[in-house]
C-alpha cells in the first residue's frame, strides 16, 4: 500500500551512528525470512549521493525488504494474539529495528513521515521491482503480491557472500492484455489512472468480493499466481484501507 494511503501511522526512525559491521547478506535474509519478511531487491547508491540528510555518506548498500505471497501473515497474527492493538507498522518495526540492531545496521520505513522516504523510486533502482499498469509494484517471482516494510542500509557487506542480480526484463512488457485493466467491477484501472475515490465507495458496499478476498484487478494479472494473498490476509488490508479513510464497510 503507498504511503499516502498507508492506514498505519509510525514514528520517524532517526539512524544512530554506530561502528561499521560487514555484514552477510544470507544471513540477513534467513533473519528475514524466519519473520515472514523477505529481501526484494538492493541497490547501491552512487559515490556522494545524498540518500538522506543525517547520514554523512552513503551506505554501501540498500536493501528493499518487504512480505511476499502471505509468509508474514501467521507471524503478525500470533504477535496480535496479545495486543490487541498492535498495527502491523508497529510489528513491523518491532521485528525489523531487532535484526537491524543484531547485524548493526540502520532500518527506515515507508511509514516514517512525513517527509516520507522515496520507497517507489528506490525499488525501482533495485532492477528487480517495476511499475505495473495499475500502479502496484511488481516483482518478476511474486508479481503483485507484495509490500514494502523497510529498507535496509548497509555500510558494509561481504562480497563473497551476495552478489547483487543483475536487472530483470518488465514482467508486464509481454503481457498484450493486460487483464488488470479490464477486471476492476467499478472500473477504478484505466490507461489514464487510479480512481481512488471510486474504489473506496465500491470498498464500502455490502457483499463486495473485493473488499471479501482482495482487489480483482490484482488477482487477475497472471504473474505470481501462486503467491496470493491468502483471503483472510487481503480482507485485512482492504478493512485497514476503508479505516483508514474514515469508510464504515457496509453490513454484507
Amino acid at each position: 500500500m503507498n504511503a499516502s494511503i498507508h492506514p498505519d501511522s509510525g514514528l520517524f526512525h532517526m539512524p544512530s551512528p554506530k561502528s561499521i559491521s560487514t555484514v552477510s547478506i544470507s544471513n540477513l535474509t534467513s533473519a528475514l525470512r524466519s519473520n515472514g519478511l523477505e529481501l526484494l531487491g538492493t541497490f547501491q547508491p552512487e559515490d556522494g549521493e545524498v540518500l538522506m540528510p543525517d547520514r554523512s555518506a552513503p551506505p554501501q548498500c540498500v536493501a528493499i525488504v518487504g512480505n511476499v505471497s502471505s509468509a508474514i501473515w501467521p507471524h503478525y497474527e500470533t504477535a496480535r494474539q496479545g495486543d490487541e492493538g498492535l498495527t502491523l507498522d508497529r510489528w513491523t518495526q518491532n521485528v525489523v529495528d531487532g535484526i537491524a540492531r543484531d547485524y548493526g545496521i540502520d532500518a527506515v520505513y515507508p511509514f516514517d513521515g512525513p517527509p516520507f522516504h522515496p520507497f517507489i523510486r528506490w525499488a525501482k533502482r533495485t532492477g528487480t521491482l517495476f511499475s505495473s499498469p495499475i500502479g502496484l509494484t511488481i516483482h518478476p517471482v511474486y508479481g503483485l503480491w507484495l509490500a514494502f516494510r523497510a529498507a535496509l542500509l548497509i555500510d558494509r557487506y561481504d562480497p563473497a557472500d551476495y552478489e547483487p542480480k543483475p536487472a530483470e526484463p518488465h514482467p508486464c512488457d509481454d503481457c498484450q492484455d493486460r487483464p488488470c485493466l479490464t477486471s476492476c467491477p467499478v472500473s477504478a484501472f484505466s490507461a489514464e489512472g487510479y480512481d481512488f475515490a471510486t474504489c473506496l465507495d465500491h470498498l464500502a458496499t455490502p457483499i463486495n468480493d473485493c473488499r471479501q478476498g482482495g482487489c480483482l484487478a490484482r488477482i487477475a494479472c497472471p504473474v505470481g499466481q501462486q503467491h496470493r494473498y491468502q483471503r483472510n490476509h487481503a480482507a485485512f488490508h482492504m478493512h485497514q484501507l476503508l479505516r483508514a479513510h474514515g469508510r464504515a464497510a457496509s453490513a454484507d
